[in-house]
């Protein structure tokens, strides 16, 4: 710590439970990373002229904009060093220092924001109070019309079956206590709804939060996830970090908890926002309109909550009826429909269907050919049977592109991918991503060579993609599967080996028995030749043969 830990800053005021040599922004955990969506949400949720309250840790560019866009501004944080070094950084913010419980404000605030949750707005000093006691002194501080934005962790979520770790330990220094034995913590989005209904708040808007609970970039509203998603967006909704050790591949098991409609209950993440009913007049002027108590209670309560905000890059996007609709004045364009390519290749390499691979790589050729986007990837088109469409925005080009070399750089990496991950494919013989490249680029109908892989290495390096998908560390679940084919593979060349070696034994057998009787019939014959008999007969034939040996010469 630094010398000026004793000087606290006149705008942080401790009110008790204050953690003074603990940082939540340092711990192994860490601050959720709430970037475009959260703020483009935020923007929305920020009233006019109204009051705004941040409980606990939060991204500095969260709170920057915070202070900058409201009128009036607080936050609660239980770390007395982070709560310093907030202070000196907004000199106007007020900052209280301390557990929630023990806070107390002689106005509340007309928008509450805790995206990070509840579970580190408690002191070590104290006893952790409940969930649903922590949400009730939260909704006590959201003024009548207010609004509460609140970040739920999900303890069953995709992610929770992805990490190798114990979900209920993660090693964070933060963790003294063990999660999961709280009765009250909500156990799906029935169970959050009951509890804001029961601290006296209205939910408005429910989003499920993806891909990451760590890094969330996208924003699914109850209403959205309705529905059956197209494939281009759900494909987008997965991610993966290196630095993270998985047990199964995050894009297969996203993709169907999507395609089962589970997108809500096991999202890893949930983001309420919920209003405080306005206080109802004695005498109210127009019972008649009794929609107007909550719809138009509070600063900024009128506008529309989106149905979904998705962060593609540094691209935002907002879900609508009709489609998707660019931030921030981008006009409105529908999802592209179809299928994945690379599920497509996938399951037809997986069923031997080399017609079908065969059709599907020769209209991808035709399509780069006829100017279709060079910098996408199989794991980033859609193809609808007809015509293929890229998923993401287009990459800067660093110039011309043959179309070509952009063939084999999406196949080379078709080809990784499919390797790294022990998919079955039928090229048996190709033991290197090169080899299988050239053969699909051979089915594609189109001849490629080792000049053209490296032109292909190049063009992926300008592009600015990702570093190979083989140098992912392999998750658990994948290095069973290789472990299992080639256990399957040894045994099979096992058993062929017994085989082998039982009929070989059979024949040296059968080799050893013809010699033993060779060696008999040998020894009989010797003895049959010394014989008076074999001797007489001999001599006596001799004369004979001599007799027709003159006769043959004299008739000839």
């Amino acid at each position: 710590m630094s010398a000026r830990t004793n000087e606290t800053p006149e705008n942080v005021r401790l009110i008790g439970g204050e953690m003074l040599l603990w940082s939540d922004m340092s711990a192994v955990a860490g601050v959720t990373e709430w970037q475009g969506a959260a703020l483009e949400l935020i923007r929305r949720l920020l009233p006019a002229g109204g009051r705004v309250l941040l409980v606990g840790p939060h991204p500095q560019p969260l709170v920057d904009e915070v202070v900058a866009n409201a009128a009036a501004a607080a936050v609660l944080l239980r770390s007395y060093p982070d709560a310093c070094e907030l202070g000196e950084r907004h000199p106007g913010l007020a900052v209280f220092c301390g557990r929630l419980e023990a806070l107390d404000v002689e106005e509340p605030y007309d928008l509450v924001l805790a995206l990070d949750g509840l579970l580190r707005t408690h002191s070590a000093e104290a006893p952790a109070s409940a969930w649903k006691e922590s949400l009730a002194a939260l909704a006590g501080l959201v003024a009548p019309g207010g609004r509460l934005a609140l970040g739920v962790r999900n303890d069953l979520g995709v992610d929770r079956f992805l990490e190798a770790r114990p979900a209920d330990r993660e090693g964070g220094d933060d963790q003294w206590a063990p999660h999961g034995f709280d009765p009250s913590y909500p156990s799906g989005p029935e169970a959050l709804d009951r509890g804001i209904e029961s601290a006296g708040l209205t939910m408005r808007r429910s989003y499920a939060v993806y891909p990451d609970r760590q890094a969330p970039r996208s924003l699914l509203s109850r209403e959205a996830l309705a529905h059956d998603l197209p494939d281009a967006l759900a494909f987008t909704l997965s991610s993966r970090q290196d630095e993270r050790t998985l047990v199964a591949d995050p894009l297969r098991l996203t993709r169907l908890v999507f395609r089962h409609r589970l997108g809500e209950r096991l999202a890893p993440m949930w983001l309420a926002v919920a209003t405080r009913p306005a206080a109802t007049p004695e005498k109210p002027e127009k019972p008649e309109k009794p929609e107007e108590t909550e719809e138009s209670a509070g600063p900024g309560a009128s506008e529309e909550l989106p149905l979904g905000l998705v962060e593609e890059g540094a691209l935002l996007y907002e879900l609508v009826p009709a489609g998707v609709r660019r931030l921030p004045d981008g006009g409105e364009h529908p999802i592209p429909a179809g299928r994945v390519v690379e599920e497509i290749l996938v399951e037809a390499c997986a069923h031997e269907d080399v017609r079908t691979v065969r059709e599907l790589l020769t209209a991808l050729a035709a399509w780069l050919e006829e100017g279709g986007e060079v910098s996408a990837a199989t794991d980033s088109l859609v193809y609808d049977g007809e015509r293929f469409a890229a998923i993401g925005p287009p990459t800067g080009l660093p110039g011309p592109i043959d179309p070509q070399v952009a063939l084999c750089r999406i196949l080379r990496r078709f080809a990784v991918r499919l390797l790294a991950a022990g998919h079955h494919h039928p090229w048996p013989w190709p033991l290197e991503d090169d080899q299988l490249t050239l053969t699909l680029c051979a089915m594609a109908g189109r001849e490629c060579d080792q000049r053209d892989l490296d032109r292909a290495r190049k063009l992926e390096a300008e592009l600015g993609l990702p570093a190979e998908p083989a140098e992912h560390a392999p998750t658990y679940r994948d290095l069973l599967r290789a472990r299992d084919r080639l256990s399957e593979q040894l045994t099979a060349a096992m058993a062929r080996i017994s085989r082998l070696e039982t009929k070989l034994s059979y024949r040296e057998r059968e080799l050893v028995r013809a010699r033993a009787k060779l060696r008999r019939t040998q020894r009989r014959a010797t003895a049959y030749r010394r014989t008076l008999g074999y001797r007489l007969s001999r001599r006596l034939a001799r004369p004979r043969k001599v007799a027709r040996r003159v006769i043959r010469l004299l008739s000839g």
